[in-house]
């Protein structure tokens, strides 16, 4: 299948019409703006990196398994310490797209520049050929006039060929022939100005063939710059999330690591108390310990007999210890 091109599609059968060229333009105009939003785009896509690294940066410095201990200990180390990792890595993936959009604005300026030098000649043509035209156009309509005036003047000389007198003969004689010269005039100048917009056709129909070329040249460039850009935006994605899974990868190897009997034994070793729990609490009778109390010693050193204990006297009651069956019932 025959390749299209931008020159053998961008006519228009009315040489003064720049219609073709205008919807090149057009196109190419569409296409910086695309440029400029893939560009506003990374610049946003690494202002948000650039957020969340630096979020992440400062939860990585937050306490975080202060208090554990031993192997644990260690894997939650490795955890702050990835995560610190991964945070800086997103940040180096937010200068890395920054750097990515400067090439696509300086791609952009480049083409404009280039385009601006393009498009200052044509349109300096495009003036030139209609301004030729208009003045050719004129010149054909002052031309047919002319020879009008002449077929009218010869006309006018015939009829009065044979009626008119000696002098009126020579005054239409006269006549006609300026009218003749007029026309001749008029058609010198007219063919002039046809040569000359002829000259001017074909200077532009090859500087428009240029433009066309040169304008293609540039589009291939702009849509293979913008795919390469995308696409590397979407490795230097894909390598974050391998990069990051890599660094995640070391703390779950630290949490292999992490001995749960030896994290146990460890703050056994290093707080233990004793071996032995505490024996049950007795229980202790208030009576049995007021019996068991030993006698008190004697206020001096004379020794004296005990004071014998009162007679019982009738209807005196008797209480039972817990000892005896029957405790705390009143006997009489």
């Amino acid at each position: 299948m025959r390749e299209l091109h931008f020159k053998d599609n961008f006519w228009n059968i009315d040489i003064t019409s720049t219609v073709g060229y205008d919807s090149i333009i057009q196109h190419l105009n569409d296409g910086k703006r695309t440029c400029k939003e893939i560009e506003d785009f990374m610049k946003a896509r690494a202002a948000i990196e650039e957020k969340y690294a630096k979020e992440l940066l400062g939860l990585s410095k937050k306490v975080c398994g202060h208090s554990e201990m031993n192997t644990l200990k260690r894997s939650l180390d490795v955890f702050k310490l990835q995560t610190e990792q991964v945070s800086l890595s997103h940040l180096h993936l937010a200068q890395t797209m920054r750097d990515e959009a400067k090439k696509l604005e300086d791609f952009r300026e480049k083409q404009k520049d280039s385009r601006k030098r393009v498009e200052q000649q044509m349109d300096a043509l495009h003036k030139q050929k209609a301004a030729q035209y208009k003045k050719t156009a004129e010149a054909k309509k002052t031309y047919e006039q002319k020879c009008r005036d002449k077929e009218e003047a010869e006309q006018n000389m015939n009829r009065n060929a044979t009626t008119s007198s000696s002098k009126q003969q020579e005054k239409l004689f006269a006549k006609t022939q300026q009218a003749k010269q007029c026309a001749e005039e008029a058609d010198r100048i007219y063919n002039q100005n046809v040569s000359v917009l002829g000259k001017i056709r074909e200077e532009w129909l090859n500087e428009h063939v240029k433009a066309c070329e040169f304008f293609e040249k540039q589009e291939v460039e702009r849509i293979n710059t913008l795919r390469n850009i995308v696409w590397n935006h979407l490795n230097q994605l894909s390598q974050q999330c391998v990069t990051s899974d890599e660094l995640y990868e070391d703390v779950r190897k630290s949490l292999e690591q992490c001995n749960i009997q030896e994290d146990l034994e460890h703050f056994i070793n290093l707080r233990r108390t004793g071996e032995k729990p505490p024996v049950p609490v007795p229980y202790e009778n208030f009576y049995n310990n007021q019996r068991s109390a030993p006698a008190r010693p004697p206020a001096s050193a004379v020794r004296r007999a005990a004071v014998p204990p009162p007679p019982p006297v009738e209807n005196d009651p008797l209480y039972s210890t817990v000892a005896e069956p029957g405790y705390s019932l009143i006997r009489h």
